[in-house]
């Protein structure tokens, strides 16, 4: 067995040692490449979280957008009900006025045919 040779300890933790630096720099490696990998993903759920405020902002813009429209549309309708309430108002007491004047109108008429026929009894009577 010429070339069997027996490792001493010193070979052996030296070679253990090694095997270990080498682990230990694999090792490394691996956690240098997750940390950019980690960096990244990291950006990019930044960037996911970014763009989902900023969607969350242009939803509320236009809520509120839309709240002031309907309050805005509410508020001409309810402007333009008042109107219209006041022009029935006006239209309906014009009627009145109106109708007033012509009950006002028969009943001199009614008093000046009442008179005319008193005023005839009258003359017959003489």
């Amino acid at each position: 067995m010429k070339g069997f040779r027996e490792t001493s300890l010193a070979d052996r933790q030296e070679t253990a040692a090694k095997a270990r630096a080498a682990q230990l720099e694999k090792a490394r490696a691996v956690a240098r490449a997750n940390q950019e990998g980690a960096a990244e993903r990291q950006a990019a759920r930044l960037k996911l979280a970014a763009e989902r405020e900023q969607r969350a902002a242009e939803r509320k813009v236009e809520k509120l957008a839309r709240e002031a429209r309907e309050k805005e549309e509410r508020a001409a309708a309810e402007i333009a009900r008042v109107e219209a309430e006041k022009i029935a108002a006006v239209t309906r007491a014009k009627e009145l006025a109106e109708r007033a004047e012509r009950e006002k109108a028969l009943e001199a008429e009614r008093k000046a045919a009442r008179d005319a026929r008193y005023a005839s009894r009258k003359a017959r009577q003489k």
